[in-house]
């Protein structure tokens, strides 16, 4: 996971965060843990859809099928399981608790910037290794949190009237 929370690429990152609403940030990150994240996982562990279906559930939600606490028994004891079996994949492992994250904003919207400390370290692995240089490795993240930011501005409102209330206790 990335931890420098003061880095220019996620500090701009969480100043738009704190634009949006709850659910502008959970469809962007469930979007964007599906379409660019959760195919990392998959490479290592094909079949394996655990994190997908959390993703789904958060899905489910916003479409006022399921009530939260299905979502998060989803989160909890699918998705973070998946990730907790995949210790031996830096990079399946920081995808699928991406996709937990990604999740998981549907009940916690501070979660959506999980979506960049694990998702970016994960591309980061998938690109260049899990034997790379730290160095390097958050060279590549940056890059992917600020291409994250990027996707985040595509669908965010203007002038949101209701923000999500963030307490970043970070």
């Amino acid at each position: 996971m990335l931890s420098d929370i003061y880095a220019p690429y996620l500090q701009s990152l969480m100043k738009l965060i704190e634009t949006q609403s709850k659910i502008t940030l959970a469809r962007w990150g469930i979007g964007y843990a599906r379409t660019v994240l959760f195919p990392i996982y998959e490479k290592a562990f094909s079949g394996d859809v655990r994190p997908l279906n959390a993703l789904d559930a958060a899905d489910e939600w916003l479409e006022g099928k399921v009530k939260l606490p299905y979502v998060k028994n989803i989160v909890l004891k699918e998705c973070h399981v998946a990730a907790t079996q995949a210790e031996g994949s830096p990079a399946a492992q920081a995808a699928a608790r991406s996709c937990g994250q990604a999740a998981a904003t549907v009940y916690t919207p501070t979660h959506s910037l999980g979506i960049a400390l694990y998702g970016a370290l994960a591309l980061a692995y998938d690109k260049l290794g899990a034997d790379a240089a730290w160095d390097d490795l958050v060279a590549v993240a940056a890059d992917e949190c600020t291409k994250m930011e990027k996707s985040l501005w595509a669908v965010a409102v203007q002038d949101e009237p209701n923000p999500a209330k963030m307490n970043w206790n970070c």
